[in-house]
């Protein structure tokens, strides 16, 4: 199974997902990314995917920079360098026969040049649908695992337990005769 790497253009989902339009729009950006970067996160763990997040920074004097935080490769683009010129690069350099590039962004444009190298492509309603969804299977499973696991402190095993309630059921279908 080839590896699945997802390139996501940071301000593209900042401008599209609601919570963080929110914020964008109270001037807490700072507080937009971090949601996003936080909710990245939770899905590339869940779905065993890496994830790198592009932001522009062509405005800002200085060279590219690239940390890591909640477990993403954060990348803000230098100065004169759109975070779209550099994740379509970054998708062809990355997509080969061991790798399959998905890109996240919402500009047609992109979409084409990455169709173009072999990648693949989700829009930003497409992901954050992707993310709901994925919260939901991670709260489901943290029930499941909540029930499956809760066991009172009980002398009985599940065998004794069983015809404990076999005999219940006797009981109950000779009481109703």
């Amino acid at each position: 199974m080839k590896k699945q790497i997802l390139i996501v253009d940071g301000y593209n989902m900042i401008g599209f997902w609601p919570e963080l339009v929110r914020l964008k729009n109270q001037e807490r950006l700072e507080d937009a990314r971090d949601l996003l970067l936080k909710r990245l996160s939770s899905y590339a763990k869940y779905e065993g995917i890496e994830v790198i997040v592009v932001f522009d920074a062509q405005l800002v004097p200085g060279v590219t920079q690239s940390y890591r935080k909640h477990h993403l490769e954060v990348i803000f683009t230098e100065e004169g360098t759109t975070a779209d010129t550099y994740i379509e690069k970054m998708a062809g350099e990355l997509n080969n026969v061991l790798t399959q590039v998905t890109v996240a962004t919402s500009d047609l444009a992109e979409q084409w040049v990455i169709f173009s190298q072999g990648a693949l492509r989700v829009s930003a309603r497409e992901l954050y649908k992707l993310l709901e969804k994925n919260d939901k299977n991670i709260e489901n499973h943290q029930k499941e695992l909540k029930f499956s696991h809760f066991r009172r402190n009980s002398p009985w095993d599940n065998e004794q337990l069983l015809l404990l309630n076999q005999k219940l059921t006797e009981l109950s279908q000779k009481k109703k005769k």
